[in-house]
């Protein structure tokens, strides 16, 4: 069944609005996303010391020595992904949680964040 001229329409407006949105988001999110080349470093030295204890527990058969292997390897992996580079020309600053929180809720800063994206 064929579409009318006002479905067509809205899909079509839909369509830009999705490619439009979807473009912004992938700038935004490959600008300044270096990861710290310390980080990456440690969060494999945690993966291999971690796979050497969970292999170590396997062969000695040690259930606590095997999680304590696995948790290690997590943690590795994780420090891996989320250590950031600092971004050139700034300053390391402190930590977030002294800087002082918005008045607005969660919610409310989203529906601004949305409606400045849907403004020409």
């Amino acid at each position: 069944m064929p579409l009318s001229e006002e479905e067509q329409r809205l899909l079509d407006e839909m369509e830009r609005n999705l490619y439009g949105s979807s473009q912004d988001v992938h700038a935004a999110g490959s600008s300044g996303s270096r990861l710290s080349s310390r980080g990456i470093l440690f969060g494999v030295l945690g993966l291999l010391v971690g796979l050497g204890a969970l292999i170590l527990g396997v062969a000695v058969q040690s259930l606590i020595l095997g999680v304590v292997g696995f948790v290690v390897m997590f943690l590795g992996v994780v420090l891996a992904l989320s250590v950031r580079a600092p971004r050139e020309g700034t300053k390391p600053t402190r930590s977030s949680a002294s800087a002082p929180r918005s008045k607005r809720s969660f919610m409310q800063r989203l529906e601004d964040r949305w409606d400045e994206q849907q403004r020409p």
